[in-house]
């Protein structure tokens, strides 16, 4: 019977099944630029010392992506492993009121792996939505970010349902979306730790006029440059908590704005406010990775970083470009775009504890952050449904040098007005004229009407995305085409039992019948 009391102890003992399991943590900067990151920009002006270590203890993915220009969408896949747009957010971002987005029911990367046996945490913005009790007559917008109006909507000494708790996370402390946006304090589970009673906003950029953030309800002390180091301390505060198996997400608000880089750190670049938030945000990523260390946890614990999308214009480009530094680098475009600077991120991991996972190591496989999902999992154990992830896919073979090739063969980007892109190998079609988001030529600024209605791109040959190939290769423009069909017709773009999306995918469907006439020359 001795097989029978083995059996009860791995069936009854939480630790058994985790045992040997590896921590994992998942940083995500807030709007910053590949070519903030010295490692990546030889030409950058920016020191980033943390991320160039955490780049040299293990892999750097040169081709990674997000799924989206913008933030809301992004993290759905992240969290979910699913593109957003198969939701009902099918342009623009959340705001901080604005009710759940995951929808009830759905795996995420959190639910799964707290099956696996982990403790999960979130610390830092969430912008996924969370259920605010919403006062009697009033209302707050579904998928959109709330105008003035509704800023005093709901009733924040109530609790709040349906936010990181209900979709996986032991533990959450952070702000229910962009650090300019209401309300101005921080949720820790169910709850703001204060009341906001205060009215306030922050200068867009710190210590430089031209530009506020939303004003709104405050807590008492609240300040945007104390969010950051809220942030640090709260997520070393649970790796030093952790005694098992921990999965932590960590989305900071950095350097997003309000650029609002702490007093200490405040001209320390040398440059700009925007590259003294970069540093810190840096330094961010310094203290969490030593806390594991001084846990005792740096060989057993897996340390992802990225992006959430690319730098934003308010970073002032023009400002940065007088002092030598481009933080898309060499690729066009900025955040919200679907050219590669809107999308293109930063994407580092470390494993000490694997010897698979080389130092200094880099790959070129294409990967997008909605593969941090069955990633995750696969690292964890935990088993991924047929019904989940159907976006993600996981790169751990190539972590691992057990496969060189890539993992995905096509990604497809959305900006923030809807636009799409898919990419294959080499080859993308952007299905708009313009960029898709705020650079040029930007839609609802820039006249568009001379240009053809798509572009397609050789990425091996033409990085900086300047050569429209559409008219000399319409082969190739309809199989693409084709590719993106087939993904929005099956739900999903990995292997597996066709899914329903969420909602109808009216913006893609629309856009897909213009297309119909140049896809026929």
């Amino acid at each position: 019977m001795r097989w029978l009391s083995l059996l009860s102890i791995l069936v009854f003992a939480p630790e058994a099944l985790s045992a040997g399991k590896p921590n994992i943590v998942v940083i995500l900067a807030d709007d910053l630029g590949t070519g903030d990151v010295a490692c990546l920009n030889p030409n950058g002006k920016i020191k980033t010392p943390n991320l160039d270590a955490l780049a040299a203890a293990g892999i750097t993915f040169t081709d990674a992506h997000s799924a989206s220009g913008v933030c809301s969408p992004t993290r759905y896949g992240l969290i979910t492993g699913r593109y957003a747009w198969r939701t009902g957010l099918k342009n623009g971002v959340l705001g901080g009121l604005s009710p759940r987005l995951i929808e009830p029911g759905r795996e995420t990367v959190a639910s799964l792996l707290k099956k696996a046996g982990y403790r999960t945490g979130c610390v830092g913005k969430w912008h996924l939505g969370m259920d605010w009790v919403v006062k009697d007559g009033k209302q707050v917008t579904r998928f959109n970010i709330e105008p003035p109006a509704q800023v005093n909507s709901v009733d924040y000494t109530k609790p709040i349902t349906n936010g990181p708790n209900a979709v996986g996370f032991d533990y959450y402390f952070g702000i229910s979306a962009s650090l300019d946006m209401v309300p101005y304090a921080f949720v820790e589970n169910d709850r703001l730790t204060a009341n906001p009673t205060e009215e306030r906003n922050f200068p867009m950029t710190a210590g430089k006029t031209g530009g506020t953030t939303r004003l709104g309800p405050a807590a008492p002390g609240f300040t945007a440059e104390g969010v950051l180091p809220a942030l640090v301390d709260k997520a070393t505060a649970f790796i030093k908590e952790s005694k098992g198996p921990f999965f932590l997400y960590v989305p900071l608000a950095s350097p997003h704005t309000p650029i609002a880089p702490s007093k200490e750190w405040a001209g320390k670049s040398g440059l700009t406010p925007y590259a003294d938030f970069v540093t810190q945000t840096d330094a961010a990523v310094g203290t969490i990775r030593k806390a594991i260390t001084d846990a005792g946890h740096d060989k057993d614990t897996v340390v992802i970083f990225t992006s959430d999308n690319g730098c934003s214009p308010q970073a002032n480009y023009p400002e940065l470009a007088k002092l030598g530094h481009n933080p898309s680098y060499v690729f066009r475009g900025t955040k919200a775009d679907v050219y590669e600077g809107g999308h293109r991120v930063p994407f580092f991991v470390a494993w000490p504890g694997n010897d698979r996972v080389r130092p200094g190591s880099k790959s070129e496989s294409i990967v997008c952050l909605n593969d941090l999902m069955r990633t995750c999992c696969e690292i964890g154990g935990a088993d991924v449904p047929d019904s989940a992830g159907e976006d993600s896919f996981s790169f751990l073979p190539v972590l691992e040098r057990i496969m060189s090739d890539r993992i995905r063969s096509t990604l497809v980007s959305h900006s923030i007005n809807g636009s799409f892109a898919i990419r294959e190998g080499d080859w993308k079609l952007c299905l708009c004229p313009g960029s898709g988001g705020w650079s040029a030529p930007r839609p609802g600024r820039d006249d568009q009407s001379k240009l053809p209605k798509q572009q397609l791109f050789n990425l091996r040959e033409d990085i900086g995305e300047t050569k429209n190939l559409e008219a000399a290769h319409p082969d190739k423009v309809a199989a693409l085409l084709a590719i993106l069909d087939r993904s929005v017709a099956n739900g999903r773009s990995t292997p597996g039992t066709k899914q329903k999306n969420t909602e109808p995918v009216d913006v893609w469907k629309a856009g897909r019948e213009a297309m119909k006439p140049i896809a026929k020359k």
